[in-house]
């Protein structure tokens, strides 16, 4: 995550910080990004180090001093000016940091909040595309079902009608050799299969 993104919300939550410092000899540095938060920390902590060490420096060399308590009093308020100093240099930075973790915490959480809901509602989409598809599939086998009964039913239909035509054309025949034969027999010809030839006489 870019550490620039904290700069506006950040600088409004330490303005505090720079209200109370200009009441003193210097603004309160207020940090602008993440980097600069640790940094301002890092020299806090050297500002630290380096009283610690000039305080105990000064202290050996105030006991060779003929007078001790005023050399150790005045260390003293030196080394507690250079650590209140890194105090109000470190305290915006630490309150930076809180907030720039506060609010990518928040941030995380809201993120994880949208993944949730988008992962709920392409599970959702999945599921209906399957739905969709099941029925779409089902749909097709009924619809190739209902082609081939229909097919069938076709096929029936037309075996039927030609056998139909078949017989209609044997009837019809039938029935055209019937009025020749009729028509033969009342013209006292002979019917198609007989001989033609008049009957034999008796014998008697």
């Amino acid at each position: 995550m870019h550490p620039g993104r904290w700069f506006l919300p950040l600088l409004l939550a330490t303005s505090s910080w720079l209200v109370q410092a200009e009441t003193g000899e210097s603004a309160v540095p207020v940090p602008a990004t993440l980097d600069e938060a640790h940094a301002q920390r890092a020299r806090a902590d050297a500002l630290r180090a380096e009283a610690e060490t000039r305080y105990k420096a000064e202290q050996n060399e105030c006991y060779r001093k003929f007078l001790v308590t005023d050399c150790l009093a005045a260390a003293r308020k030196r080394y507690t000016a250079t650590i209140a100093e890194a105090r109000r240099i470190d305290e915006p930075a630490r309150h930076f940091e809180r907030e720039a973790k506060r609010q990518e915490a928040e941030a995380e959480d809201a993120q994880r909040l949208v993944d949730h809901q988008k992962r709920e509602a392409e599970q959702e989409e999945s599921a209906k595309r399957y739905r969709a598809e099941q029925q779409a599939r089902a749909a097709e086998r009924e619809r190739k079902l209902a082609d081939k009964a229909r097919q069938a039913e076709e096929g029936r239909q037309r075996a039927a009608a030609e056998q139909a035509k078949r017989q209609a054309r044997i009837e019809k025949r039938a029935n055209e050799q019937a009025r020749r034969e009729a028509k033969r027999a009342a013209e006292g010809k002979p019917v198609a299969g007989e001989s033609g030839r008049p009957p034999a006489a008796s014998g008697n």
